[in-house]
């Protein structure tokens, strides 16, 4: 009897249990986990309403399941990311920050310290991850003069973008979700109930500039002394000297290499180079392959780095292949450049191979190589299925290279040449973000209505234009969070979220009812906050726990403002893992970092967050 009581919470349970293991070990693409689990609520739902007589289930109506795509926080995300790419295209950002550095001087630190700060506050009023992917070229060419190892700068890089988004309400997706769930929460309160007041602009501005201060002297700290140099600055591909990347070649009637066993070609070369596989009439042969003669027409998939490439064509005499056949000409005229190329979360490519995305005509460009961090690629360049933070060698016409350098798809690795785009009013794209800000600040508008009108004024203005626009949305986690509200509505509606806030409060009979037992729940939150960041969206944490906090406030005979407080700086500053943030998968790949560098580097700050939080955030918004 008490099972059937309780079969929707444990249906809940269970569709949420499979969606965090989904979520970590990326059985699907996140945003198509998220949509499994919307599209799982809604069917057990109809099938329990239509066939089980019950008058609602897991959601309060079938229709709650379109929600998410009209909440205000979906809405501003999206606006925000339109407006980030008005003024992203202009090259303000960039030549701001060239100017700022530049001003700096022949001081190193005190330059990489003012770049970092301009980064933190940009963050602050744009899109974060739109930041780190401007400013990641930009970083690289910053080592270069100084001759450090971009490894030093670009986990700092990321952290400087996270310290920003703590700054405002618009700063990170979290804070913008967190506010519309408050939104949603009010609107079901009975007449007799206080409603919560909704998050101000500046509102996390207080403890955000001290995380930004404190967080960027620990940056400064470990890019001198603690990061790990792996990266060598020199010319493009000498400066990554980047190993790992999959490259394949075809076996040509004069090859050199034909009749050779790889062992015997290793002997003779000066770098080092794996053989990964051999394709041998559409067969592949994988075992003792270092030892089997190679022959005409054979495929060998090979690992090697990125400057060794072309060095390995011409030594063997072979042709290399990533989706058609490329002459000598073309792969050496002057007419062309090699450059590396970072896929974006919000790229086309993603899921896709380079065959099915068209690469060639759509880029004008040829993929010579791929490298995927932490994953061994056997398969054919043209077969493997991208996904966000590949990186690409990329052989492309200098005339083209605007075509790579402006496409939303990819973050370009190489030397910047700084100048501002004078596109049709550009100047909007600077003054419309503070306008969007200061209506929201005011309370003239909400946000996402002052959002939607920049994007309508930065579009009929023709700032930019409508595939633009487009194209900047990262549909990926548009989808995410979209998807994820209807879960939210489910926990809220079955009262799940009181069950969950129930194990929380059993911890009442072992601390004390006072105001450090007040502190120590606060800590217990923000901890469970980040540790949770750190292997699942931020989204699916704050979309989790922001209930509980409603629920827990009231026991504890405390406001809730301190809690949703924790939920959002833990959600949003998650440094110990690559997954915990967008802008650390980011740097992963160009700055070869491992996992263990994001632990033994971002575990401590995320540590020193936590006391500060603790701290503070009950001073700055009282019990």
């Amino acid at each position: 009897m008490l099972f059937m009581e309780n079969i929707d919470k444990i249906i809940l349970l269970t569709i949420l249990i499979l969606g965090i293991f989904s979520f970590i070990f990326e059985w699907m693409q996140i945003e198509v986990t998220a949509l499994a689990i919307a599209g799982l609520i809604l069917l057990i739902d109809v099938i329990a309403v239509k066939t089980m007589g019950y008058d609602t289930f897991l959601l309060n109506h079938h229709n709650d399941i379109f929600k998410g795509f009209s909440n205000s926080a979906v809405i501003a995300i999206g606006s925000m990311f339109v407006l980030s790419r008005a003024l992203v295209k202009t090259g303000f950002l960039v030549f701001f920050a060239d100017f700022m550095y530049k001003w700096a001087g022949r001081w190193k630190w005190f330059a990489i310290t003012v770049v970092f700060f301009i980064v933190s506050i940009l963050s602050g009023l744009i899109n974060n991850t739109a930041v780190v992917a401007i400013f990641i070229p930009f970083i690289i060419d910053i080592c270069n003069k100084y001759h450090l190892s971009p490894s030093k700068l670009l986990l700092p890089l990321s952290y400087a973008a996270i310290f920003g988004g703590t700054l405002t309400l618009i700063g990170t997706s979290t804070n913008l979700l967190v506010n519309s769930i408050i939104v949603q929460y009010n609107q079901s309160l009975t007449n007799d109930l206080i409603p919560i007041q909704e998050f101000g602009m500046f509102e996390f501005t207080k403890l955000g500039i001290i995380f930004l201060i404190v967080g960027t002297i620990y940056n400064i700290i470990v890019a001198r002394w603690f990061i790990p140099s792996r990266a060598i600055v020199s010319s493009l591909t000498q400066k990554y000297h980047i190993s790992q990347y999959i490259t394949e070649y075809k076996v040509s009637g004069n090859a050199y290499i034909i009749g050779k066993t790889f062992n015997e070609i290793q002997n003779e070369i000066e770098y080092s180079a794996d053989l990964v596989k051999i394709i041998r009439d559409k067969k592949s042969i994988l075992t003792d392959i270092e030892n089997i003669e190679i022959l005409l027409d054979d495929v060998i998939i090979v690992r090697l780095n990125a400057d060794n490439i072309l060095k390995f064509k011409s030594h063997c005499n072979i042709l290399i292949l990533p989706d058609i056949k490329m002459s000598q000409d073309e792969l050496e005229g002057d007419n062309h450049v090699l450059v590396e190329a970072i896929v974006t979360q919000q790229s086309s490519l993603v899921g896709k191979t380079l065959t099915q995305a068209n690469f060639r005509n759509v880029f004008s460009s040829f993929v010579l190589a791929i490298k995927r961090q932490q994953e061994l690629l056997r398969n054919k360049v043209s077969k493997i299925r991208l996904k966000f933070s590949d990186t690409l060698l990329i052989m492309v016409p200098k005339d083209k290279l605007h075509k790579l350098k402006d496409s939303v798809n990819f973050v370009v690795l190489e030397e910047l040449n700084i100048h501002l785009n004078y596109h049709r009013y550009w100047w909007l794209s600077v003054l419309v973000i503070p306008c969007v800000m200061f209506l929201a600040a005011f309370d003239v508008v909400p946000i996402h209505i002052a959002a939607v009108l920049g994007c309508v004024v930065i579009l009929a203005m023709r700032t930019i234009t409508v595939q633009d626009a487009i194209e900047s949305i990262n549909l990926s986690v548009i989808f995410l969070i979209a998807s994820l509200i209807p879960l939210g509505i489910a926990i809220s509606h079955t009262g799940f979220d009181k069950e969950i806030s129930n194990v929380f409060l059993m911890l009442k009979d072992f601390i004390p009812n006072t105001t450090n037992g007040k502190y120590a729940f606060l800590a217990i939150f923000y901890f469970v906050t980040f540790i949770l960041t750190a292997f699942l969206s931020n989204a699916v944490v704050a979309i989790i726990l922001t209930p509980l906090a409603f629920i827990i406030a009231p026991e504890l005979n405390s406001d809730s403002r301190p809690f949703l407080m924790a939920i959002c700086f833990g959600a949003s500053a998650c440094f110990m893992t690559p997954m915990g943030y967008q802008t650390n998968l980011m740097v992963f790949a160009p700055g070869q970092y491992k996992m263990k560098d994001f632990l033994y580097i971002g575990f401590p700050l995320n540590l020193i967050f936590w006391g500060l939080a603790v701290w503070l955030i009950p001073k700055f918004w009282p019990f």
